[in-house]
């Protein structure tokens, strides 16, 4: 798999020279998973934090009840770990499941510092990585509290087009907040509109 894709994704927040690029190259791996394998489970420690080529994931917490509930979907140009437990070395809040057959590449807690003393500017790479997902996750908090069931659903479909069609009803459901069922009636209601 060519790593040219992940170079790409980096040169739009930081140019890396020759030497840098071979460095940071050094560093990761590529790695293929299979439909249901996990890159995280809930209680281990995430030792990888991954870049996903190719595939769909699902980062979800199953709570004391048994029940699921899924925090975020990953697809191509995204990166997927459970970043609380990655940066403290802790155990992981969260799953992360491939919900198609998917590659990653992906380096550890330990590359990812090496990388950082030779490397200093891809800091700044992950500092603004972490800035938008910290956005992202409050604005989707601030969502949850101020848009009903129907203009939520709506926001995901407009926002994340190309992950309603690969992931099962249920899981949208679950990451909204809602029953399946609920969620087909909000499906309906929207078609006659």
């Amino acid at each position: 798999m060519s790593q040219q894709l992940l170079l790409n994704y980096i040169s739009k927040y930081i140019s890396l020279s020759k030497e840098e690029e071979a460095i940071f190259l050094s560093k990761i791996s590529f790695r293929k998973y299979l439909k249901g394998q996990y890159l995280v489970q809930q209680g281990d420690i995430c030792r990888f934090t991954n870049f996903v080529v190719s595939g769909c994931t699902r980062t979800f917490l199953v709570d004391d009840k048994g029940q699921e509930h899924i925090i975020m979907f990953g697809i191509e140009d995204w990166w997927v770990s459970d970043i609380g437990s990655f940066i403290t070395q802790t155990p992981a809040d969260y799953n992360v499941q491939c919900l198609e057959n998917t590659s990653v590449y992906q380096f550890s807690y330990e590359d990812q510092e090496a990388m950082f003393e030779s490397i200093p500017k891809l800091e700044r790479l992950f500092r603004k990585l972490l800035e938008r997902h910290l956005v992202s996750s409050q604005k989707r908090i601030v969502r949850g509290l101020s848009l009903n069931a129907k203009q939520q659903y709506q926001y995901f479909k407009d926002q994340y087009p190309n992950i309603e069609q690969r992931v099962p009803q249920y899981m949208i459901a679950s990451y909204l907040g809602i029953t399946k069922e609920f969620l087909s009636k909000l499906k309906k209601q929207l078609l006659q509109e």
